[in-house]
């Protein structure tokens, strides 16, 4: 695929991408069709588009980024344990469904970052590279990740063994979710544990 020059600063409008009745999907920097695997790639190589349904104009970039996903892990690249999809597919419908987009995203950022010092560390150490504790620090922040989705599961609250406890403190004010206080309380506690873990790299 001709992705369109190197235009991949932040500033630059991202790709129009038109998808048809035959499922085809064109691209209208390049006018040429494309697969899901080109815009993969596109979105690898730092590159940003947007689709629309050509008939009606709707924007249906979320639920092509959706089929990228499943294409990928049918590829077997698989990034989503089963655990947490379960976890996921669990809080749709539920109270909290509003408070995961935020978290996930935070989440991803925190991972990120992580990610920029592993890259800095191995061109800084080029030839001497310790590869363990990057594997390491990988695992440690897919374990804290699952195990906070774990903790604000409709599942696990349902179950009392499984239940977190609820940290000792002041009684929640009147009219306030304590959920709510328990969630900024973990996120705080996920967030530390990740400046932690990108301290020690």
């Amino acid at each position: 695929m001709n992705t369109p020059g190197s235009e991949s600063s932040t500033e630059a409008k991202p790709v129009v991408v038109k998808k048809y009745a035959n499922r085809r999907l064109y691209n209208t920097a390049t006018s040429s069709y494309v697969t899901l695997e080109d815009l993969a790639k596109m979105i690898k190589d730092g590159g940003d588009f947007i689709v629309h349904d050509a008939k009606t104009g709707e924007d249906i970039t979320r639920s092509v980024l959706t089929q990228i996903i499943v294409e990928q892990e049918q590829k077997g690249q698989n990034l989503l344990p089963i655990s947490f999809l379960r976890q996921l597919i669990g809080f749709y419908g539920d109270s909290m469904q509003f408070l995961v987009p935020g978290y996930l995203e935070q989440a991803m950022v925190s991972f990120a970052r992580n990610q920029d010092q592993m890259r800095d560390t191995l061109r800084s150490t080029f030839g001497m590279l310790p590869f363990g504790p990057f594997e390491e620090m990988g695992k440690q922040n897919m374990a804290l990740f699952e195990q906070t989705m774990k903790m604000l599961s409709p599942f696990a609250r349902a179950n009392g063994a499984n239940e977190t406890p609820v940290p000792t403190g002041p009684a929640p004010a009147a009219g306030e979710d304590p959920r709510l206080k328990r969630l900024e309380t973990q996120l705080e506690a996920l967030t530390k544990q990740l400046d932690a873990l990108t301290k020690k790299s």
